[in-house]
């Protein structure tokens, strides 16, 4: 039997053009199947973008002002700004420094936490983890969830609650007061400290006459 060597040479040729186009056949489908999952991943990145902070600021100090009066001074480990995020917040999760100035520009309350976040639309902040406050006359308030309220200038905590004003210490559950810690109120109070019975002659006399 005699090979014919012109049949041979066209069967090899027929057989690399068709190797050749299952070849590119295979690359058009995976290049699109991979442009495919890099539109699908794209896309996602999109759809979380809510999910995604505007700003993320290491070491942070910030002069913040309301109505075009510098009002707070903020020291922060991380500042975060979630823009997209339904409500919006600022979040401050590696702890926080804040001072309040009155319209002299004196520091009226001192505020610290290990968390703290800022609802900006509602101007609602929820300080949580050893918060404390200290207001100007130097009283202190210590709790683990408090919450500041700007547009009612109400503070406010259901939890457990220790004040310490001047010589006397007040424990309990659930607190009030105005933002700037003048005037308060124990919701449900567990212990009370020392009270001077002399000053309270005195205020109760002032109040009569």
């Amino acid at each position: 039997m005699f090979l014919n060597k012109n049949n041979t040479k066209n069967t090899f040729i027929k057989s690399i053009t068709v190797t050749l186009s299952v070849t590119v056949m295979l690359f058009l489908i995976f290049a699109s199947s991979s442009c495919t999952r890099k539109k699908d991943n794209l896309a996602d990145k999109i759809t979380n973008r809510d999910s995604l902070p505007l700003l993320n600021t290491i070491g942070v100090e910030s002069l913040v002002s309301d109505s075009g009066v510098i009002r707070y001074r903020i020291l922060a480990g991380e500042w975060l700004i979630f823009d997209k995020a339904e409500p919006s917040y600022w979040s401050f999760e590696k702890k926080i420094h804040l001072e309040r100035f009155d319209s002299l520009l004196r520091i009226d309350a001192q505020i610290d936490a290990d968390t703290a976040y800022f609802y900006d639309k509602d101007r609602l902040w929820e300080l949580r983890g050893n918060v404390k406050i200290v207001n100007l006359k130097g009283s202190t308030f210590t709790t683990n969830l408090l919450y500041w309220n700007q547009q009612t200038e109400k503070v406010y905590s259901d939890e457990y609650i220790t004040i310490e004003d001047g010589d006397n210490i007040f424990h309990g559950i659930g607190f009030d007061a105005d933002q700037r810690l003048e005037v308060y109120t124990i919701r449900k109070p567990t212990g009370i400290g020392y009270v001077d019975l002399n000053e309270a002659k005195k205020d109760s006399d002032s109040i009569n006459n």
